[in-house]
C-alpha cells in the first residue's frame, strides 16, 4: 500500500468516524505480560493509531484559521499526516511475517521522534499567533479546549508506542527489571515522590542557593503496616510531582527571602479503597483564588519562549505548561489534580488516582458532534450580573430588562466628593417613577 499525500484526507475521513479504544492499566499489563505476542499488539496498533491520529487531525482543522496556518502549526500538522502516512503503510502487511513486525518498531520509533518536540512547536504557534492577532474570550476558550485534548491524545498515542517498542525490542530494562514497558506493577509512590523532590531541591539549589526541606507521611488505610504501591506509570508521577516541588519551592523562597529558616514541604501519600492520594502542601504565600484558573491556561503564560530542541537546559521556566500538562497526566487514567491556595498563606495542590488498576482507564478525545459544538461556541451574554469597577459612587446604574423595562438606581454620594447630582441617560422622570413602580 503506497500512499499518497493526496489520499490522505480521504484516510483522515475514514479513521476519524471510529471511537478511540481506551485501554484499562490492566489490559496495557496483560499486553506486555509474560505471554505477550507481538503479532495481537501489531494487528491493534495499525488501527488503533490511525484512529487515534485521525480523531485529533480533524480538531487541528477547526482551530482558527488565524492559528491554523502559523509556521509552527504548520509543522506539526505534517508531522502528524507524515506519521499517518507511515503507519498506513502497515494495514496490509502480513502479520505472520517478523521482519514486517520488525519494521514496525522502527517506524514506530522514528514517529516518536519526530514527535518528541510536539507540545514547544504548537506553544511556539501560540506564541506566533498572541503576537499578531487581538485575543478574544471565546477564540481563548476553543484554543484552551483544543489543546488539553490535543495533548491529551499525544499522551497516550505515546503510551501505546512506547509499551510496544520497549516490550518488544528484544532487551528488558537493566534499571527496572520488573516494568512491563513503562507501567510499573509495584510502582513505590513514596521512592517516586523523594525522586522528584530531590531533583527539583537540586535545580533550585543551583538557582536560588537555597531550597526548602520536605516532611513525607504515608497513610495506607488496605495494609497499614506495608508501603504505598499501585500500578502506575513512574515517569508520568515523576513528571506531576516534579511541576509541583518545582512551584512549591518557588513559592516558598520568594515569599521567606529574608528568612533564615524556610518553612519545610508537606507531602502526605493517602491510600484508600479507591483513591491514591497525594497532597503537596506549601508555605509559600499563596496565590489569589481568581488567578487559579489562569494557572492552567496555556493563553496565560507571560515566560519567555524557550529554544526548541534544546532539551539540555534547565526547566525553571519555559512556556508555562507544566500544571496543564501535569493536570492532563493526572487525568489520563481517570485522575486528577486539583490547586487549593489560601492567599497570605500557602498552597495545596492535590494529586487523585486510581487505587485499583481496573478503574485505571485512558480517557481519550473523541471527534463527534458534541465536540464540534465545543468549537462553533460564540460569546454569549452572562446569566448573572458581572459587577462594573468602573462606576464611582453618586453615578446611577442603569439595569436593563428585555421587557423594555428601565430602572435607574441612585447611590448616594458621599459628602467629600465633587460630583453633583445624578447622571440619568436612560429615561425620563415619569417613566423612572413608571420603572420604580414596578421593579422595586
Amino acid at each position: 500500500l503506497r500512499l499518497s499525500l493526496a489520499s490522505v484526507p480521504k484516510h483522515i475521513e475514514h479513521f476519524s468516524k471510529f471511537s478511540p479504544s481506551p485501554l484499562s492499566m490492566k489490559q496495557f499489563l496483560d499486553f506486555g505480560s509474560i505471554n505477550a505476542c507481538e503479532k495481537t499488539s501489531f494487528v491493534f496498533l495499525r488501527q488503533e493509531l490511525p484512529v487515534r491520529l485521525s480523531n485529533i487531525m480533524k480538531e487541528i482543522n477547526l482551530l482558527p484559521d488565524k492559528l491554523l496556518t502559523t509556521p509552527s502549526v504548520q509543522i506539526v500538522q505534517s508531522w502528524y499526516i507524515q506519521s499517518l502516512m507511515e503507519i498506513l503503510e502497515f494495514l496490509d502487511k502480513n502479520p505472520d511475517d517478523h521482519k514486517v513486525l520488525g519494521e514496525f518498531v522502527d517506524a514506530l520509533v522514528t514517529i516518536r521522534n519526530r514527535h518528541n518536540d510536539v507540545v514547544p512547536t504548537m506553544a511556539q504557534g501560540i506564541i506566533e499567533y498572541k503576537e499578531v492577532f487581538p485575543q478574544d474570550p471565546v477564540t481563548n476558550q476553543n484554543i484552551q479546549y483544543f489543546l488539553d485534548r490535543f495533548y491529551m491524545s499525544r499522551i497516550s498515542i505515546r503510551m501505546l508506542i512506547n509499551q510496544h517498542t520497549l516490550i518488544f525490542d528484544g532487551a528488558t530494562n537493566p534499571v527496572h527489571p520488573n516494568t512491563i514497558g513503562s507501567i510499573d506493577p509495584q510502582c513505590q509512590v513514596t521512592e517516586v515522590v523523594q525522586d522528584a523532590f530531590h531533583s527539583a531541591k537540586m535545580l533550585c539549589d543551583q538557582y536560588y542557593l537555597s531550597s526548602p526541606d520536605v516532611i513525607l507521611q504515608e497513610m495506607n488505610s488496605k495494609i497499614t503496616s506495608q508501603p504505598i504501591s499501585i500500578v502506575y506509570v513512574p515517569s508520568h508521577l515523576y513528571h506531576m510531582l516534579f511541576e509541583l516541588f518545582k512551584n512549591a519551592m518557588r513559592a516558598t523562597i520568594e515569599c521567606h527571602e529574608n528568612s533564615n529558616n524556610l518553612p519545610p514541604i508537606q507531602v502526605m501519600v493517602s491510600l484508600g479503597g479507591e483513591d491514591m492520594s497525594i497532597k503537596v502542601s506549601d508555605k509559600g504565600g499563596g496565590v489569589p483564588f481568581r488567578r487559579i484558573e489562569n494557572l492552567f491556561s496555556y493563553m496565560y503564560s507571560t515566560a519567555p519562549a524557550p529554544q526548541i530542541g534544546d532539551h539540555t537546559r534547565t526547566p525553571l521556566a519555559g512556556f508555562g505548561y507544566g500544571l496543564p500538562i501535569s493536570r492532563l497526566y493526572a487525568k489520563y487514567f481517570q485522575g486528577d489534580l486539583q490547586l487549593y491556595s489560601m492567599e497570605g498563606y500557602g498552597t495545596d495542590a492535590v494529586i487523585y488516582l486510581k487505587a485499583l488498576s481496573t478503574d485505571s482507564i485512558e480517557r481519550l478525545p473523541v471527534y463527534n458532534k458534541t465536540a464540534l459544538k465545543n468549537y462553533k461556541m460564540s460569546q454569549e451574554a452572562d446569566d448573572w450580573c458581572v459587577p462594573s469597577k468602573e462606576c464611582p459612587p453618586g453615578l446611577v446604574l442603569q439595569a436593563y430588562n428585555p421587557g423594555s423595562l428601565h430602572a435607574c438606581l441612585h447611590i448616594p454620594t458621599p459628602s467629600s466628593a465633587k460630583t453633583d447630582g445624578c447622571l440619568i441617560s436612560c429615561c425620563c422622570e415619569a417613566h423612572l417613577q413608571t420603572s420604580r413602580d414596578k421593579v422595586f
